[in-house]
């Protein structure tokens, strides 16, 4: 077979678009967004998918909120805990003044 015989020419494609469907069938398999001939991207999810997709971003801003006040107490907690005794009797006799 020659370099530039018909054979040779259609085996590269034939190739050619093997690689592709093959890449496509690993991409479904794991779940990832098949692609066209074009380059274009096909979604794949549907409304249940979706629905699903919109209730684990709405948990995940929850939990990222209980992080943040967590942190926040954390700090509080590592602030008490390493002050001065007479700094911290300060500043609580301080707030009980205010009230």
């Amino acid at each position: 077979m020659s370099w530039g015989s018909p054979e040779f020419v259609i085996a590269i494609i034939a190739l050619s678009y093997g690689g592709w469907i093959l890449n496509n069938w690993i991409r479904a398999k794991h779940g990832y967004e098949l692609e066209d001939e074009w380059g274009g991207k096909t979604n794949k999810a549907g409304p249940d998918e979706q629905r699903k997709i919109e209730l684990l971003s709405s948990e995940n801003e929850e939990l990222v909120g209980k992080i943040d006040r967590l942190q926040d107490r954390l700090q509080v907690l590592e602030r008490i805990a390493t002050d001065p005794a007479t700094r911290t009797a300060d500043e609580i006799e301080t707030l009980r003044e205010k009230n």
